[in-house]
């Protein structure tokens, strides 16, 4: 998939604010929605019908509802009529090219983050906007893909491990996003190695499609910074809303931050590695160009004394004395011999050869 820095905003020009026009592409066929609804002793996991889905769950439990599949406009409405859900945030939820962001909206919260996946079957990172919200016991995620880096989340809550049952719903947000900060580093990983079998093949093997190869990685590196570089204002901001996360979700959120920077630090110095193979590439091509060059110089420089006696020799005049010599012909051959040998001698020399 090409990756777009410029966003997609034709299909909402004209429109006023607030109008449901969903800017991506279609992923899969329905809208999907999937239940958890879990408190210390019990969970349960079910797929809903959009038809079939309602605002109402038990006050004692945690809910998380996931819905995957953004294109069709009349489920997200109804979602957000079900839910209380204001009609600029379900406008920003199907704009799939939102900036990473934070809204703190009256009766909860609103954030939007990019979920990169690495696809190993074409070496390519998957990009898809991943819209939260946080409503008391309620959390609820957009996605376009079935896809999604949250399914260690998921088996988690299945089995019990770690506190992310006994915690609150501004706990389960924080896993959540730190499900996908952390999505980063094997991204980022799969960049490194990429660019490790690059450095051998920019000193051995400088062919174009290297050229190609570094270019896609600094699109790739770009998009990650854009996608990575809010996320410090944004879990900054969370660790400062005291009435939506608690306190003992405050140390995680500082974990969550540092892990942030940890993986801006990585961008930059895989940005420089990369402006130093690219450097180290055109260097390359251009020292190999001039070895050529070079070789093509010398080779016309040997044959310009020669192409002179071959030039003198081969005029049509009628009194050229050497040429009733018996012994001229050879003597015009060992002389560009000659010639040329001394010249390859003293290139040899000089270390041009």
């Amino acid at each position: 998939m090409k990756l777009s820095i410029i966003p997609r905003l034709h299909k909402k020009a004209g429109l006023p604010p607030g109008s449901l026009v969903f800017t991506g592409e279609k992923k899969m066929e329905q809208v999907s929605i999937h239940r958890f609804l879990y408190n210390p002793d019990t969970y349960e996991e079910t797929n809903l019908e959009p038809s079939g889905l309602t605002a109402k769950y038990p006050a004692n439990r945690i809910c998380w509802l996931n819905i995957t599949g953004l294109h069709d406009t009349e489920t997200i409405e109804n979602i957000g009529k079900a839910f209380g859900i204001h009609a600029l945030i379900l406008e920003d939820i199907l704009h799939t090219d939102q900036r990473p962001k934070l809204e703190d909206i009256e009766d909860g919260l609103f954030i939007v983050l990019r979920m990169a996946t690495y696809m190993p079957e074409n070496s390519m990172i998957r990009w898809e906007q991943v819209s939260l919200i946080l409503q008391g016991n309620l959390v609820l995620t957009f996605q376009e893909y079935p896809r999604d880096v949250f399914e260690p989340v998921r088996q988690r809550v299945r089995e019990h491990r770690g506190q992310i049952r006994t915690s609150g719903a501004d706990y389960l947000a924080y896993v959540l996003i730190d499900a996908v900060v952390d999505n980063y580093f094997m991204v980022l990983e799969s960049i490194g190695e990429r660019l490790e079998s690059l450095e051998d093949r920019v000193i051995l093997e400088p062919d174009p499609e290297i050229s190609q190869l570094l270019y896609q990685l600094k699109r790739e590196l770009i998009y990650i910074r854009r996608a990575v570089w809010p996320l410090r204002e944004i879990i900054g901001t969370l660790e400062r809303l005291e009435l939506k996360f608690k306190t003992a979700t405050k140390p995680f959120l500082r974990d969550l931050y540092d892990h942030t920077i940890q993986v801006i630090e990585t961008i930059e110095s895989y940005r420089d590695v990369l402006i130093g193979l690219r450097d180290t590439y055109l260097s390359t091509v251009s020292n190999r160009m001039n070895a050529i060059m070079q070789m093509l110089t010398i080779i016309a420089t040997i044959f310009i004394p020669l192409t002179f006696i071959v030039g003198v020799y081969g005029m049509n005049f009628e009194w050229m004395p050497e040429l009733k010599l018996r012994w001229g012909y050879p003597v015009v051959w060992i002389i560009m011999i000659c010639i040329a040998g001394l010249m390859l001698y003293v290139f040899k020399r000089k270390r041009w050869l």
